[in-house]
């Protein structure tokens, strides 16, 4: 079973959970990290991270408070998708920052980090969400490019 766990303060990073979700069908739930513990994300065999990047390279509100179950749930041999969301016109510097500190809060445990997306077609100086010259995770950005959200969705889960 798949759980897609995301944090919404505007609620496109809820749009684009919802999105997935649909693709998913039956086999994946999906929750507002919000009203999660530690032990909603040992319940799945693979979780499916969304944020939203706020500020310069800051975490939702809700991820803030709740990495910490993030970071003490046992992680062993689940596969780890993320999907993040920002802007990178305003926030080129920054862009995606929050995907990319959801990764290092599980990057040293027993998972498994699937989805890796290209850079190409984005136009952003630096990310924490950038190894190797790959998002660690789904780019999006409905501020700029609204117009590929659903085709971006649709090619990278057909790679996981």
């Amino acid at each position: 079973m798949t759980g897609i766990i995301y944090g919404s303060s505007m609620g496109n990073t809820e749009a684009a959970a919802r999105i997935i979700k649909d693709k998913l069908g039956d086999g994946a739930e999906i929750i507002d990290v919000a009203s999660v513990s530690a032990k909603d994300f040992e319940r799945f065999d693979m979780l499916i991270l969304g944020t939203s990047t706020w500020g310069v390279g800051d975490l939702q509100d809700d991820w803030e408070e709740k990495l910490p179950e993030l970071q003490k749930a046992d992680l062993s041999g689940k596969k780890i998708a993320f999907f993040g969301l920002g802007d990178q016109q305003m926030y080129g510097d920054s862009y995606v920052d929050a995907m990319g500190l959801l990764y290092e809060a599980v990057a040293d445990s027993a998972a498994v980090c699937i989805g890796a997306w290209p850079t190409e077609g984005y136009d952003f100086t630096v990310s924490k969400a950038v190894i190797n010259d790959k998002f660690i995770g789904l780019a999006l950005d409905e501020d700029n490019q609204s117009d590929l959200t659903e085709s971006r969705i649709s090619e990278w889960m057909e790679g996981l």
